[in-house]
């Protein structure tokens, strides 16, 4: 269970943005377009276009002043925490946001249930990580009896809504990974036919097939989002695992080179990852006896969050 929120935590902030005209813009949706704040969207662009998330963290504390009832900016607030392992403000800001999304619903029912399903979930992340798998997992199932029950009142309202179906079609992938009543084919069908922006819609379906070893298909996936977030390390990152498991070695090579092209905008533990993984791969080309673990470990010992300074030479 502590796997599943660690890997689904940052899911609940896939929404809205894009600018409009008239107002600040809706990914999702050509017709009746949602607003939202112009911090919260340039928050958004930063982690899921550029995924700069040191530039997505200012964004976002500006956008939580100036946009106080916008429940995004509170969830990617909470989702940002949870990966920099900040147990004290995901706390926080999980309750802020299934607040603001309850809230929410009696201007919005539609939007409103979602953040009112995603505040549930991250708080449940935040029982896991604060009194551990053990003791929290009865309270942590509650929670995603609540997260369901307000994911149906909102499909209810829209079934076919781009929104509801992105953020239920992560939901529903990673249940189906790490728990045995959940259908991981049913997941990628709803990010196919009905989930938006294509570029998140494809990057869940790229890691739901990665998953399942479907390696050739989430290839093709991931090559649609990179089309559209050229400068996203994360899909750099997703495209040499997936390369990897085909082995294709040097061509993963390259997707982890630029995923470690700009290291001070990701978090160190991200960073550390990609390390790890980048130096496997190298060892399955040159067969040279790196000890990655020893190597990523290294980078431990920068200090701060974001900048892991110079990282460890694999030559």
């Amino acid at each position: 269970m502590q796997r599943l929120v660690k890997i689904t935590a940052p899911l609940a902030i896939c929404f809205n943005l894009l600018a409009t005209p008239l107002l600040a813009g809706d990914p999702f949706r050509n017709n009746n377009p949602q607003p939202i704040g112009d911090k919260t969207e340039a928050a958004f662009k930063a982690l899921f276009v550029e995924g700069n998330y040191k530039q997505a963290s200012d964004y976002i504390d500006e956008a939580l002043s100036s946009e106080p009832n916008e429940p995004l900016a509170y969830a990617m607030k909470a989702s940002l925490a949870y990966l920099l392992e900040d147990w004290g403000t995901l706390k926080t800001y999980a309750t802020k946001t299934r607040e603001i999304g309850e809230k929410l619903t009696q201007s919005n029912p539609l939007r409103g249930n979602l953040y009112t399903a995603a505040g549930h979930f991250l708080e449940g992340g935040a029982l896991l990580t604060e009194e551990g798998t053990v003791k929290a997992t009865p309270q942590a199932l509650a929670k995603l009896r609540q997260v369901f029950q307000y994911l149906d009142t909102a499909e209810k309202i829209s079934p076919q809504d781009p929104e509801l179906n992105l953020l239920k079609g992560y939901m529903d992938l990673m249940l189906s990974i790490y728990l045995p009543f959940s259908e991981p084919s049913e997941a990628i069908t709803r990010l196919q036919n009905y989930a938006a922006p294509d570029y998140l819609a494809n990057r869940g379906i790229a890691v739901g097939q990665r998953n399942l070893k479907q390696y050739q298909q989430a290839l093709q996936a991931i090559d649609s989002a990179l089309k559209a977030t050229p400068n996203n390390p994360e899909v750099h990152y997703l495209k040499g695992q997936i390369l990897f498991s085909l082995k294709k070695y040097p061509e993963a090579k390259e997707n982890f080179q630029a995923a470690l092209a700009k290291p001070d905008q990701l978090p160190k533990n991200l960073v550390q990852q990609i390390y790890f993984e980048k130096c496997r791969n190298l060892n399955r080309i040159d067969n040279k006896p790196r000890n990655c673990d020893a190597l990523r470990d290294k980078i431990t010992e920068a200090a701060g969050i974001w900048s892991p300074g110079e990282l460890p030479s694999l030559d």
